[in-house]
């Protein structure tokens, strides 16, 4: 235990809270943590385990009768609890009036002065941003728009600024970039590029790469099952680098996903020209200079990340966005690619696949429409396992990662991931990689909880690698390294950024892809459709469903649509 961590338990004990929390308190306040925790006990809220009632008894214990139920420093953190909870569903600004909203049903009377104190000492910031003007008048009839008001929105500070900082560099590529080739010479460098690589892309797929070549900024979207017309369509795109000398770079969220990525453009051309690395391998490289910057699986980028790529790129850059629109958004705040689309300030076109989808992609398009249709799958790549409960449901996910998938398709555990729709119960990312672990590579736990050998995430940044990447745990002691996919190596600087990754919650599966995936839902968790349609599409080959909800998983893909989310990036870009 670290002194740190000594010193916040030592806090916690006095004001009656558990010493169990040290350890993420003292990393969610960084240094100086026990100093402001014993001068603020409501800084307890920053974690998500800690209720309202716990802090204020906490602060009472700690500060006696100074704790009032107005007290400044009570009404801030109150505020930023409820920024912090928005923020984790996805949201990066909660509009004035609903936070003034949510905070009085906290108990506060006045909640302007909470939202105040929290402006006051930095927990949150306000911005601003214009309605959506009217449009519907007529100069020649002396029609006069009307001067749209202001919304006011609240975020915390580094949410609210990250989203604003990605407009603003999205509008510096907008407003300051010239087409790398004309309409003609581009559907001449696309069709050049197909006659020689021997294959062909579909038209829309064409008038996509043509507008990606005239828009310094265009989203790409496509659907399940269209891997290889992405992979062809990168091809073209390199022909148009190369042929304008302009330079083009690929990544893709996760070293995992580019692994995947590379092995798409290896199967439509024998030595691929181009090649995919993971985003943080790209950042390391800061700044990018390639003229034409291409994102996969956007979708699974927030905000915060995204503002990192586009403040990386040149002023002539060219950015490019592949997304599939039916998957879940990212899970940290923001909808980078939705927004960008929808402000109408970016162009969008669709790569598609001609022919008929496989059966994954096909399952995954009826998810899409809220079924889930029985699919034919003559070469298994899709089963769906009953279980009567959760402990049945971890059972049978162990047994098929450990001998069913590797004896019926020849998929070790190895190139398949386990994704659990939950961290904790029986059958929870938690359970499944303790059982896992006990299979595939037992041993005392000794770094950690982990031992060399053991399949990793990682949930924090570092020299090229990021949230989200998987691998293996090489080294363990005075260095701690480990294997991504792809046969790269890197050493973590903090070993506590790795937890086990034999199994993985859909957030942090959300972009990569594996050629075997085993989805788990256990009982009386809910299910929603982004969620089964995100489980289904990290699969390339096959995919088990393993469904212990009694009826709740079409249930949820048919009631449970996607929830929207409150952002203000689209504003941004409209506004200019």
């Amino acid at each position: 235990m670290s002194e740190t961590v000594e010193q916040v338990s030592a806090v916690l004990d006095r004001m009656g809270a558990p010493p169990a929390l040290a350890s993420r308190l003292a990393a969610a306040l960084g240094p100086g943590g026990a100093t402001e925790l014993a001068a603020n006990p409501w800084l307890l809220l920053r974690l998500p385990q800690v209720t309202v009632e716990q802090a204020d008894f906490c602060a009472r214990k700690a500060l006696g009768e100074a704790a009032r139920p107005d007290d400044p420093r009570r009404l801030s953190a109150l505020t930023a609890h409820v920024l912090r909870m928005s923020a984790r569903r996805g949201h990066t600004v909660v509009e004035e009036k609903r936070l003034a909203t949510i905070v009085g049903q906290l108990g506060v009377p006045r909640p302007s002065d909470a939202l105040e104190a929290a402006v006051a000492d930095e927990s949150a910031v306000v911005l601003e941003s214009m309605e959506d003007s009217d449009d519907d008048f007529d100069f020649e009839e002396g029609g006069v728009p009307e001067i749209p008001d202001s919304e006011r929105y609240y975020a915390l500070p580094d949410v609210g600024h990250a989203e604003q900082r990605l407009g603003d560099q999205l509008l510096r590529l907008m407003t300051g970039n010239e087409p790398i080739m004309d309409a003609m010479t581009a559907a001449e460098t696309v069709d050049e590029a197909a006659d020689k690589g021997g294959f062909t892309v579909a038209d829309p797929t064409r008038q996509a790469l043509v507008t990606a070549t005239l828009r310094p900024v265009t989203v790409l979207w496509h659907g399940p099952g269209d891997a290889g017309e992405v992979a062809r369509a990168l091809l073209c795109l390199h022909a148009i680098a190369a042929d304008s000398q302009v330079g083009i770079a690929v990544a893709a969220p996760t070293a995992q996903a580019a692994a995947e990525l590379n092995a798409d453009l290896a199967a439509v051309a024998e030595e691929p020209p181009v090649r995919a690395v993971s985003l943080p391998e790209l950042l390391a490289q800061a700044p990018v200079t390639a003229g034409l910057v291409v994102l996969q699986e956007s979708m699974s980028v927030g905000a915060a990340r995204a503002a990192e790529l586009v403040s990386a790129c040149g002023d002539d850059t060219h950015l490019v966005l592949l997304a599939d629109p039916r998957q879940a958004p990212s899970a940290t705040p923001g909808q980078v690619a939705v927004d960008v689309a929808a402000s109408r300030t970016a162009h969008a076109g669709e790569v598609t696949a001609p022919g008929e989808p496989g059966p994954i992609a096909e399952l995954a398009l009826g998810v899409a429409e809220g079924d889930v249709p029985d699919v034919a799958a003559p070469d298994r790549e899709i089963v769906r396992v009953p279980a009567a409960s959760a402990e049945e449901a971890a059972h049978r996910v162990v047994q098929l990662l450990t001998d069913s998938i590797p004896r019926a398709l020849g998929v070790d555990p190895e190139h398949t991931q386990v994704i659990a729709s939950r961290e904790d119960g029986p059958a929870g990312a938690r359970a499944l990689n303790a059982a896992c672990k006990e299979r595939l590579n037992p041993g005392p736990g000794a770094h950690g909880g982990l031992d060399v050998g053991d399949r990793v995430l990682l949930a924090a940044d570092g020299p090229g690698y990021g949230p989200g990447d998987t691998g293996y745990l090489r080294e363990a002691g005075e260095r701690t390294v480990v294997e991504l996919s792809g046969g790269r190596r890197v050493e973590v600087a903090d070993p506590s950024a790795l937890c086990p990754g034999w199994a993985v919650t859909v957030a942090a599966a959300h972009g990569g892809r594996w050629t075997a995936v085993v989805g788990v839902f256990p009982p009386e968790v809910p299910v929603s459709r982004p969620q089964v349609y995100t489980v289904l599409t990290r699969a390339v080959r096959h995919v088990s469903l393993v469904d212990a909800t009694d009826g709740g998983l079409a249930t949820g893909v048919r009631d449970n649509a996607s929830a929207q989310r409150t952002t203000r990036l689209a504003r941004i870009l409209r506004e200019g």
